[in-house]
């Protein structure tokens, strides 16, 4: 994973802890791991956003599914001690009609259950669209799920571009005043990651469809202003374009290009 993401010139990368749309998961190659861990620290990398299978739903009514979230978790965390001191991001859930308190209560257990004293990664909770029954859509969901948590010290929050124009925050016309609510809410000190991702609809949308950077509702100028953002700088920042690699290559050096005077 390390190589490829040298080779499109990224000092960061996502990848799924087991596969996404299921629950099994690889083998960890302890030789692989570890040299992974020396390339990171050889050629200067950030820190890791790795991703919890979409599958994971501690919000579920039914016992069954939120048994697995806890398994999957706990299992994730501990491959994730190969990769020391960086970040596992998930969906927090859908309530799927018990109610968001439910819901918020579900995924607090789920973390009550899982996140251990001793670990080095850093849970996050991603930003999410609000569509359907999802929990999460909105800053004071996210807040109330990390102040529940007994250890809310592991927490943080991953804030994606897409989800939160389409949850109705205003992040392509008023980027600072975005910041400064979550700052309000949650506190910026939580804020660890971004996925920077263009959405297919308008915002307040509550649609989750991402689109390539420039080509959807939030447009060039939301994500230049995001690259020239002292409040997010240094933060990692992860694509979810529709694209190939070549396609990540182009956005990351069209982004690299917005973080220069005059880019």
């Amino acid at each position: 994973m390390g190589e490829t993401a040298l080779t499109i010139g990224a000092d960061t990368f996502a990848f799924f802890t087991r596969n996404p749309r299921g629950g099994s998961a690889k083998a960890i190659d302890p030789a692989d791991a570890s040299a992974l861990v020396g390339l990171l620290h050889e050629r200067g990398f950030g820190r890791l956003v790795a991703h919890a299978p979409y599958t994971l739903n501690p919000a579920s009514a039914t016992e069954r599914t939120r048994e697995f979230a806890r398994q999957a978790m706990a299992d994730d965390l501990l491959r994730m001690e190969s990769l020391p001191g960086n970040y596992y991001n998930f969906h927090p859930g859908s309530h799927v009609g018990q109610g968001v308190e439910r819901g918020i209560e579900l995924i607090v257990e789920t973390l009550d259950a899982t996140l251990a004293e001793s670990q080095s990664t850093t849970v996050l909770l991603e930003t999410m669209s609000g569509k359907g029954s999802e929990v999460g859509g909105t800053f004071e969901q996210l807040a109330a799920i990390i102040s529940a948590t007994r250890l809310g010290d592991r927490l943080g929050v991953c804030l994606d571009t897409c989800h939160v124009s389409d949850a109705g925050y205003d992040i392509a016309g008023d980027l600072g005043g975005v910041l400064d609510e979550f700052d309000r809410v949650i506190g910026l000190g939580r804020l660890k990651a971004l996925h920077l991702n263009d959405s297919l609809n308008p915002m307040g949308s509550h649609k989750d469809r991402h689109a390539r950077i420039g080509e959807g509702s939030l447009g060039l100028d939301a994500f230049r202003a995001i690259m020239l953002e002292p409040r997010l700088s240094g933060l990692p920042m992860i694509l979810e374009t529709p694209n190939d690699l070549d396609g990540y290559a182009r956005e990351i050096a069209l982004l690299r290009s917005f973080a220069h005077v005059g880019g």
